[in-house]
């Protein structure tokens, strides 16, 4: 029997866009070794950290073409429709 490919995975759908998040898991789907449930923890922990990161990316991204394009038809950004859309900017207290 082939083992399934396990992966952690998100989808990014707008009117006008569309992006897949794809990271790879271990295939192992009958784990019994205590080694091998922490190898498979380890991987999902650093998955889920990296997709974290690349989603925040994308995303800043996106808003910063929709600021761009506001700019461009209206000469200067909406403010409120950005707050609406992507809420208030909080500020890093990292």
């Amino acid at each position: 029997m082939a083992s399934k490919q396990t992966s952690l995975t998100a989808d990014y759908t707008s009117p006008d866009s569309q992006h897949t998040f794809n990271y790879p898991l271990p295939t192992n789907t009958h784990v019994e070794a205590t080694k091998d449930v922490t190898e498979f923890l380890v991987k999902l922990r650093q998955s889920t950290i990296q997709m974290q990161k690349d989603v925040n990316a994308f995303l800043t991204q996106k808003m910063d073409e929709d600021k761009a394009k506001d700019s461009a038809q209206n000469g200067k950004v909406d403010e409120d429709k950005e707050e609406n859309m992507y809420g208030e900017e909080a500020d890093d207290e990292d």
